[in-house]
């Protein structure tokens, strides 16, 4: 490989969430931190080189998007995903969750019932809840240790509670699905019939695994008028706090109605240094990513192997896509106090607990495998030590 995925970046002290909240929630220093969702690898060189290159200079005012970020921007999903966008459909906003609780407030009024599939991103529940509208479940059902979409209960309660509104997350946090083309289309069809507009996250879209295939939403081109797609280089390439998405929306009229919202917030000028970071890392980062890609399967492969090994007991839900691992814990019969408190306390790893993600999630664990194969390591022999038998 051309990049070393192996390389130990100590970021304690740096304020970051994923180590220095250790400190702060008084945890033992030597804590292991597996959760929230960014990586502990160096992002793209050139990536590096134009943020300094920018840096340098000294000023950082007004800026705009200039013809070269749409041309990366294109090419990238053109090339990836065979997806043509148009530099006329992209808004940017300062994040997906950002662009999720616009969308509720532009496309629904307070009462207005809007549907999302739990176990989901916790903030699929709080944009809905928070924002004053009606929150309807359409739970994953797992079969096999699959999950797959519930129609049936899909179209009921989208009739019943008149669903304005559909939060699709997809690839799918936490449970790792990567829908395929005829079970969006299905979800799509239920949603055109009956007038609901759909609002996709593809936040991890770049995070396919061999033998999968991500769809993008765009791509259909007869549901795509009817949905608000939600891009963003910060998961692919660890940007996250340069805050920068890229909406895509195809129907004018829907776009203009989310810009309006925007408006609304009186934003309109992205981060200088996200949008620099996303044009760099779109133009230069396709080999970055492709072996970050392997080197992710990788830890997959000893994380399953190791679990089939020593702790039988602890299930992995098969990974299509994500860096996010969901992993059931429920045959050890503790509640998920108990669990978690034995994981973080007795085995020093800080994951996150799957009732975050609703209720459906109880007994799970959330596992963030971007991290360093030895992290992994130590990782799984902890959880050896205190789950083994």
């Amino acid at each position: 490989m051309k990049y070393d995925f192996d390389k130990i970046v100590d970021r304690h002290g740096t304020d970051c969430y994923k180590w220095d909240m250790i400190a702060k929630r008084k945890l033992p220093a030597d804590t292991l931190p597996l959760w929230v969702a960014d990586m502990d690898f160096e992002t793209v060189p050139e990536v590096k080189e134009r943020l300094k290159e920018v840096a340098d200079r000294g000023i950082y005012g007004y800026s705009m998007l200039g013809d070269g970020y749409y041309h990366a921007l294109k090419n990238w999903f053109s090339e990836r995903f065979g997806w043509q966008v148009e530099k006329d459909w992209v808004i940017v906003t300062p994040g997906v969750v950002f662009a999720l609780a616009a969308a509720v407030r532009a496309y629904t009024k307070e009462g207005d019932s809007v549907m999302i599939q739990r176990p989901v991103y916790h903030p699929f529940t709080n944009v809905v809840k928070e924002n004053g509208r009606k929150l309807v479940n359409n739970p994953l059902v797992m079969e096999n240790g699959k999950y797959h979409m519930d129609y049936e209960d899909m179209e009921r309660k989208i009739t019943e509670e008149q669903v304005k509104l559909f939060l699709l997350c997809s690839p799918h946090n936490p449970v790792s699905r990567v829908w395929t083309k005829e079970e969006l289309c299905q979800a799509a069809e239920i949603c055109k019939k009956h007038g609901v507009i759909m609002i996709v996250d593809e936040i991890h879209c770049d995070f396919v695994y061999e033998g999968y295939h991500h769809t993008s939403f765009g791509t259909l081109s007869e549901y795509a008028d009817n949905a608000v797609i939600c891009t963003a280089p910060s998961k692919t390439f660890n940007l996250a706090e340069l805050q920068l998405s890229n909406i895509m929306i195809p129907n004018p009229e829907l776009r203009k109605t989310f810009q309006a919202e925007m408006d609304k917030v009186f934003y309109s000028d992205a981060n200088l240094f996200g949008q620099v970071s996303c044009q760099a890392a779109y133009e230069y980062g396709a080999q970055w990513m492709d072996e970050l890609r392997v080197y992710l399967q990788g830890n997959i492969t000893y994380i399953r192997d190791y679990l089939a090994e020593h702790l039988p007991k602890v299930h992995l839900i098969e990974p299509e896509g994500t860096y996010l691992l969901w992993v059931d814990f429920r045959e050890y019969g503790l509640s998920a106090e108990a669990l978690n408190a034995k994981i973080l306390k007795d085995a020093r790893i800080w994951f996150n607990e799957g009732s975050m993600f609703g209720p459906e999630g109880a007994g799970f664990m959330r596992i963030n495998i971007a991290s360093p194969r030895s992290m992994i390591v130590e990782a799984m022999e902890r959880l050896g030590e205190v789950f083994g038998e």
